[in-house]
């Protein structure tokens, strides 16, 4: 009985540490509707993805009309002044799946004419692989203000990062010793 109990708390250790590794999709807005002009500045997805952690290797969802709409991945300048003549990306299926592929801020506008004047438009901050994991295991925190944001990821200056998740991998693993035994 004690040889199951020791496999059924690895297997437990085993299963949370590689949980905290896997890349999730994300439903834009948390809702299948949620690309449309918001109706109050509270709607905004920005707050939505205030809230919201994202790290290289997630993908961001999105579920809209396709022949009334688009998605648009645009630059920072695109984004301020709503310009779709130059888009990065255009996407159009009603089913959008971006991969979030490097660390700092997306802009993504939508291609309806008079739209993105009105508010449809999104920034996500993607935060870095090294610091992703910690904050995914350690913080619910929300993510820096997107408006806010100005550039690409920046690592800390300082050792404290590497203490801190140096100390979060000793914490687990004796965890892990502390369940064996």
């Amino acid at each position: 009985m004690a040889g199951f109990s020791r496999i059924l708390s690895c297997s437990l250790v085993l299963f949370l540490f590689l949980s905290l590794s896997e890349a999730r999709d994300h439903l834009v807005g948390d809702k299948m509707d949620a690309w449309k002009i918001p109706t109050a500045e509270s709607d905004s997805l920005n707050h939505w993805a205030q809230k919201s952690r994202f790290l290289i290797g997630d993908t961001l969802v999105w579920k809209y009309n396709g022949s009334k709409d688009s998605v648009l991945e645009v630059t920072k300048r695109d984004y301020v002044t709503c310009n779709t003549s130059t888009p990065i990306q255009t996407y159009n299926d009603g089913n959008t799946k971006v991969k979030l592929e490097h660390s700092g801020p997306y802009y993504f506008i939508s291609g309806a004419e008079g739209h993105c004047e009105k508010g449809q438009k999104l920034i996500v901050v993607v935060i870095s692989d090294k610091h992703g994991q910690l904050f995914k295991a350690v913080s619910p925190a929300s993510a820096p203000s997107p408006v806010e944001f100005d550039g690409p990821a920046v690592a800390p200056t300082s050792s404290a990062a590497g203490l801190v998740n140096s100390s979060f991998l000793l914490a687990l693993w004796v965890l892990a010793v502390f369940l064996v035994m």
